[in-house]
């Protein structure tokens, strides 16, 4: 079974390359730098929450997961 995503945060240095939005636009939204948009399901989302962190070019995207 594959864990709970907790939180999802763009750190500091995003390079505003849109990978992120392009990926999985149902959570993240580029306004000069990526972001996360509130009041979104993680789980709902999770697989591309993954891939979009794993694709950003500068590792920004922090991903918390739990049992």
């Amino acid at each position: 079974m594959k864990k709970r995503i907790t939180k999802v945060t763009v750190m500091p240095g995003c390079v505003s390359c849109g990978a992120c939005a392009v990926i999985c636009p149902e959570v993240f939204e580029l306004r000069g730098v990526s972001r996360v948009k509130e009041g979104v399901s993680f789980q709902e989302h999770a697989d591309a929450i993954r891939e979009a962190a794993h694709n950003c070019p500068v590792s920004v995207i922090e991903v918390v997961e739990a049992e």
